[in-house]
């Protein structure tokens, strides 16, 4: 098994440490000739980013790999469970004013398909049930707030997510990485030092200490101090289609009962995220500042969480919302924001983070520094980003709302061929899965995404131009509620779920 000799692994983080755990578990430990070793360098003196995060469920299988149980990481780090995203007030035809957007599972193969057929007919002009709402279990789990957990008796689980602290996921992975064998240097980077053929060949650090490597892993954040700003690695923004740059954000004290899935509400110039964590909830506003001051920005949060008058404190952050060309440069392969940002809409950020490393190290294996793997690698991740991006967009381009930022979004023209393909197979009553098969972007977000995406917005015929069903074409989205009543009597209340994470386990 091919591994690098050295590895120097610049920036912390969620995105620092998550990389050199999935390293650390591939390579560490080799029986290699030269054994590998792995140094993350970070500064004291520089924060990270994160205000409470959520993710997909990648990072179940991130933890799963890495042979981490939930009890171990959840309460070290505040987190709780996720179902989906609960998106508010991105249309204003009546019926849609909100929907849920559910992560997919085994047991909802049962009533996806006449959801797909419950749009296809509404489409076409016939009276349906279409609403996502109506047909996914994790919906139903998420609006009694019961755990992801079944009991013994269920054979199924749904796929989940989690929402917790990034400073302390940060942190837990930095313990579990240094667990494994992985170096940690606290210092200033003082200069980049290149070698001959212009590959990196070595970290400099203010007090004068040299590190050297043979891969470098350039997790510095928006600043990508080694894959941009040393080896020159093109940046390309998404600004023409994705125009929101700024976020303030404010916690609040956490529910008694936490919800089990993110809201996103859309307000005057972007939406705001609420995220439960078990000491606190993470509250922020992802807006346009060519739309909005950050003082206006600032105003409309605390309005929307009843805190217009209270004393807290608010912060902001900038967005560079982009990616670079090529995530693999040389001798360096950029993660995180140093690698690229899409603004946090469906929480992808920790998922691009792993499908990097892991998608990286069966490269690099595969072919250590050759050409040939470092292109294919490359075109692999640049092709995931876009397909993230292209269904981050069709929320704007979609949106059923009114106000100068809503209609401007709603014009959006610089749209990817797959996106309009999308649009179009929709709006014409095409196959939708079909779609979705030839432009082979399942991957990315399934048929049940692109169904609740479009119908959850109520992109359909008006109500007066409908007509009703024949009773070959009537669809009983009732038998699904009745189906996924009796499923969640399997499930005990995420509040339980979460407290029994506490419980000390029983001696064998």
């Amino acid at each position: 098994m091919a591994a690098p000799h050295r590895i120097v692994i610049l920036g912390g983080g969620s995105a620092g440490w998550m990389t050199a755990c999935l390293m650390a578990a591939r390579w560490l430990g080799d029986d290699a000739a030269r054994p590998v070793e792995i140094t993350l360098v970070e500064s004291p003196a520089i924060g990270i980013i994160g205000v409470g995060e959520g993710s997909t469920p990648q990072l179940k299988a991130f933890f799963d790999r890495l042979g981490i149980t939930e009890a171990e990481w959840m309460p070290a780090c505040d987190a709780t469970y996720k179902l989906g995203i609960r998106f508010t007030g991105w249309s204003e035809r009546a019926g849609y004013d909100s929907y849920f957007h559910p992560f997919p599972s085994a047991i909802d193969l049962h009533t996806e398909g006449a959801f797909a057929q419950a749009c296809r007919l509404k489409r076409g002009g016939i009276e349906a049930p279409a609403h996502p709402d109506h047909w996914f279990l994790p919906t139903k789990l998420a609006d009694a707030k019961l755990g992801p957990h079944p009991d013994e008796r269920f054979p199924f689980e749904p796929s989940y997510g989690y929402h917790f602290d990034a400073h302390k996921l940060g942190a837990f992975l930095g313990d579990h990485a240094r667990g494994r064998g992985v170096t940690h240097v606290e210092a200033r980077i003082a200069d980049v030092e290149r070698a001959a053929n212009g590959d990196i060949a070595a970290l400099l650090c203010e007090e004068g200490r040299r590190i050297e490597g043979d891969l470098f892993i350039d997790s510095s954040g928006f600043a990508a101090l080694l894959a941009e700003q040393t080896l020159g690695a093109r940046y390309l923004p998404f600004a023409q289609n994705l125009f929101n740059d700024r976020a303030v954000v404010m916690p609040t004290p956490a529910a008694e009962a936490p919800p089990i899935a993110t809201q996103a509400t859309a307000l005057s110039a972007g939406w705001a995220w609420s995220i439960p964590l078990t000491a606190r909830t993470g509250n922020g506003y992802v807006y346009s500042s060519r739309h909005l001051s950050d003082d206006a920005a600032e105003t409309e949060l605390r309005c929307h969480l009843g805190m217009l008058d209270d004393p807290a404190g608010a912060r902001f952050l900038k967005m560079k919302v982009g990616r670079l060309e090529d995530s693999w440069t040389a001798n360096c392969l950029a993660v995180g924001l140093a690698q690229g940002f899409i603004e946090p809409l469906e929480a992808t950020a920790l998922h691009v983070v792993i499908a990097t490393g892991e998608e990286f190290i069966s490269a690099y294996e595969a072919g250590g520094f050759a050409a040939q793997h470092r292109a294919q690698f490359n075109a692999r991740i640049a092709r995931r980003y876009e397909g993230i991006r292209d269904y981050i967009v069709a929320h704007y381009r979609l949106n059923r709302r009114s106000g100068d930022y809503w209609r401007e979004a709603a014009r959006l023209d610089h749209l990817s061929d797959h996106l309009k393909a999308m649009m179009t197979a929709w709006f014409t009553g095409q196959d939708v899965n079909e779609t979705i098969a030839r432009l082979d972007i399942a991957g990315f977000y399934a048929s049940t995404s692109w169904h609740c995406l479009f119908a959850g917005y109520g992109t359909f015929p008006d109500d007066a131009k409908l007509r009703a069903p024949t009773p070959a074409e009537r669809i009983d989205a009732a038998k699904a509620t009745d189906f996924h009543a009796r499923c969640a009597l399997n499930f005990a209340p995420h509040a339980e779920q979460l407290a029994a994470l506490r419980v000390p386990p029983a001696p064998l």
